[in-house]
């Protein structure tokens, strides 16, 4: 089953504007402008690990490697890439891209959440 199509649905990870235009700032500070690559276009993978204090904690990683069973979201001229566990623990979820006083970093609204710690990383479910 191919599962590089958009989703749709209401359960949907979905990626905002702001997170579009922070990852394609990051693209180009490296080069890797679709012109410019030999290979494909990196992607920023979006995992959710086992830790944290309090239980899960995201992982964020820029990725050329796509497996045949991950989750590709449009994100401008690349993609959010997500494996399939991630995804159901990210479900109805979006990325979203914080610039503030006390740091810029790309965060996750995640409505399955049922806490989380001070810096957003890790988070739990009940």
């Amino acid at each position: 089953m191919d599962m590089t199509a958009e989703h749709a649905t209401s359960s949907a990870f979905r990626v905002s504007d702001g997170a579009v235009k922070r990852l394609r700032e990051i693209i180009d500070e490296q080069g890797a402008t679709p012109g410019q690559m030999s290979g494909p276009m990196p992607g920023l993978r979006v995992s959710v690990l086992a830790g944290g204090c309090n239980g899960f904690q995201y992982k964020f990683a820029l990725e050329t490697d796509i497996a045949p069973d991950d989750i590709l979201i449009p994100a401008g001229e690349t993609n959010v890439i997500v494996d399939p566990a991630s995804l159901d623990l990210l479900a109805g979820g979006e990325l979203d891209f914080k610039d503030s006083l006390m740091g810029a970093h790309f965060t996750i609204h995640n409505p399955q959440a049922t806490s989380s710690c001070g810096c957003g990383t890790s988070f739990s479910i009940d």
